[in-house]
């Protein structure tokens, strides 16, 4: 083996704070996936996985549950562990940010950027998510609380956490120093980070607007690896958690340069793809880089930001009832069965939507029928026409061979430019191409009218073969993903596991003197739709770590409040209007003390349009709403106010005090958007 030929590939390191869920089995499986793959064509990998440790978010948690932090994470490393082992994720370390050489390596790191000036002690202030273990801007917060006086009290993050103001002494990493070089970086490395929307958003939202300082330690929590010499700081868990890349091969600053590092090192490093969630694209394309640049190490090759696995009505929430856990859906399904689904489901880097009735139809249509069943005819006319034994391959004689072995020919090249790029779901396509002309090429040739003619035995054969050798050629591509499908397809055909290598992949290699299994049996049986989808929805309404209020909610037992004397019927509320606008200009009307004249973009044809508004003494300051995105009824007969017109009403919520605010929605909505 050369020994340049090699491959290292990275999940994120998942935070331990609760069981993970079948977005997160999503990409482990990817990178199981081409780890696989590129190990089946001859190349050194390593795969690295693991869990990310420290932090506030931890502490607290082995706190509610009467445990240390180090025990809590303990048992969370283990149970992660285990269902690696459930799902045949084949990494080969295992990494945790608690693990003594780690912490050493990250104390190390910390004290030689300190000496070299890249972090500087200051103070720090500003909104800090918990949940997220990040600190945010205003302008980053997804939605901003004001008081009556229009002061920010606080906000959600983007992750829909709420956050907090937190004032604190703070070591800071020089990050500006750097950022001319990045985007160097950026431009020379057209495939550094992909998708190519992902490395946008980090030049035109972090990069141009100019990169601020990144506080690199927090002091209001003790979790963490403390910094050497100020220990009343521990590092920032960014810091911390992004090195787990570089410590896992063995890397020391004290040894020196590159050169100077563990063989492992040297072998492995650069990375050749970071795989993760869009959510951190940030940390990996921004603040990793940098770090690696003042370490005077090489950047990793490629960081792949794919998108999430949501659910039909979003994000997988355990408040919401609707998380699904992988554990659940092997048991039941089988493993390959989950592996195929979200390989195949979603377009990857693209956000993609789980649902029971999508993963039970695949499993019938795609598994069950177009796979099994062209296994199952090809084993069954084996033993009926040739004994089972499976006849040598002679070549193109009948009109339809050549077009089932051009397929073949054609889908082994897609495939390969597919697994090459990490779009599995086209990869599969092109597999699902070769079974589909398959099943065709069956209903083509009709070997059961040539069996009926001796003198047609021969062209009966070589049927018999292109049939099995494309199962050959499936179950060969097949393997990265589906493990143990490849293999039964292998041994139904009387093939071991060194006859479906990637060495074999071209067609009309079908080893001689084989024979198939006596009886074939269904290596995907078919499954009663309403009965899985009514099971799988079960499971995420009885979800245990859902909330446990609303197990116990009956919402017949709560009586209805409204200030309005009546009630109204759907028909007459689904006649208003509402959209989204931003503020684009904001005024007091003259002569009226509690007007203020509002200049909305509300994606109206021709231009803005003009909204009075009686809110002026909640904003002595109307300017702080310039550019901030409301909600308004947008097919209110417009009329006129003190001389002036009015386009409609701006909405509004008001406590039982009689302090008043303005809504806001969302700043990533687009301006016209309908709210429903």
């Amino acid at each position: 083996m050369s020994e340049n030929k090699t491959f290292y590939i990275t999940t994120p390191i998942y935070y331990p704070s609760g069981n993970l869920h079948i977005g997160n089995a999503y990409t482990t499986i990817a990178c199981d996936v081409m780890a696989r793959y590129k190990r089946l064509k001859g190349f050194d990998t390593f795969y690295l996985t693991g869990t990310d440790e420290h932090g506030q978010k931890i502490e607290t948690k082995a706190n509610e549950m009467n445990q240390t932090p180090q025990e809590y994470v303990d048992t969370m490393a283990e149970s992660i562990e285990s269902l690696w082992k459930t799902l045949d994720i084949s990494h080969d370390f295992f990494i945790r940010t608690t693990q003594p050489k780690h912490k050493e390596v990250v104390a190390k790191i910390f004290e030689k950027l300190l000496e070299k000036g890249d972090i500087y002690l200051g103070d720090y202030a500003g909104w800090y998510s918990v949940s997220d273990e990040e600190f945010f801007t205003e302008t980053q917060l997804t939605e901003v609380y004001r008081d009556a006086d229009g002061n920010v009290t606080g906000g959600l993050a983007p992750s829909g956490h709420e956050v907090e103001w937190v004032k604190e002494e703070s070591y800071f990493f020089n990050m500006s120093k750097y950022a001319d070089r990045l985007l160097q970086h950026y431009e020379e490395n057209d495939e550094f980070i992909l998708p190519e929307s992902r490395k946008k958003e980090m030049v035109n939202n972090f990069i141009k607007p100019g990169l601020e300082d990144l506080a690199v330690s927090r002091t209001t929590f003790d979790w963490g690896v403390p910094v050497p010499s100020n220990p009343k700081h521990v590092v920032y868990v960014w810091i911390d958690a992004l090195t787990n890349y570089i410590t896992a091969l063995g890397y020391d600053p004290d040894l020196g340069g590159f050169e100077n590092q563990p063989e492992q090192f040297r072998k492995f490093w650069p990375a050749d793809v970071h795989m993760v969630g869009k959510e951190i694209v940030r940390f990996h394309t921004i603040y990793w880089p940098i770090l690696l640049m003042a370490l005077d190490l090489p950047l990793p090759k490629q960081i792949f930001g794919h998108g999430w696995l949501l659910m039909k009505d979003g994000k997988m929430s355990k408040s919401k009832g609707n998380v699904i856990y992988p554990e659940k859906l092997v048991d039941r399904f089988g493993v390959d069965a989950v592996r195929y689904y979200l390989m195949r489901e979603v377009t990857f880097g693209s956000d993609g939507v789980f649902t029971p009735e999508d993963f039970v139809s695949r499993i019938n249509f795609d598994l069950a029928n177009d796979l099994g069943n062209l296994l199952n005819r090809t084993v069954a006319m084996m033993n009926k026409y040739f004994g089972g034994q499976i006849p040598a391959y002679q070549g193109d004689l009948t009109s339809f061979d050549e077009s089932l072995r051009l397929q073949a020919l054609e889908t082994v090249n897609e495939y390969e430019i597919s697994m090459e790029s990490m779009q599995f779901s086209s990869a599969l396509q092109s597999v699902w191409k070769l079974i589909s002309r398959t099943n065709k090429y069956i209903d083509e040739t009709e070997p059961w009218v040539l069996a009926k003619d001796e003198d047609k035995k021969k062209e009966l054969g070589n049927v018999m073969v292109h049939l099995a050798e494309s199962l050959r050629i499936t179950a060969v591509l097949l393997q990265p993903i589906l493990l143990h499908t490849s293999l039964a397809i292998a041994e139904q055909l009387g093939l071991k596991e060194g006859d479906i290598s990637f060495d074999g992949v071209e067609f009309g290699q079908f080893p001689a003197d084989k024979t198939v299994v006596a009886k074939g049996q269904p290596i995907f049986p078919r499954l009663d739709v309403e009965t899985e989808v009514e099971e799988i929805k079960s499971w995420m309404a009885s979800n245990e770590e859902a909330d446990e209020t609303e197990n116990d909610f009956n919402p017949e037992d709560t009586t209805l409040t409204s200030v309005k004397d009546k009630e109204i019927k759907y028909d007459a509320f689904d006649k208003v209007e509402l959209k989204v606008a931003e503020v684009i200009a904001v005024d007091k009307v003259e002569n009226a003390d509690k007007l203020l004249k509002f200049r909305l973009d509300a994606g109206d044809e021709g231009g803005h349009r003009q909204i009075l508004s009686g809110v002026a003494e909640f904003y002595p300051d109307p300017s702080v709403l310039i550019g901030k995105k409301v909600i308004v009824v947008a097919n209110l007969k417009p009329r006129k106010m003190r001389g002036q017109i009015s386009q409609g009403m701006i909405l509004s919520a008001e406590d039982t005090e009689g302090n008043l605010s303005i809504i806001e929605a969302p700043v990533l909505m687009p301006n016209g958007s309908v709210v429903a």
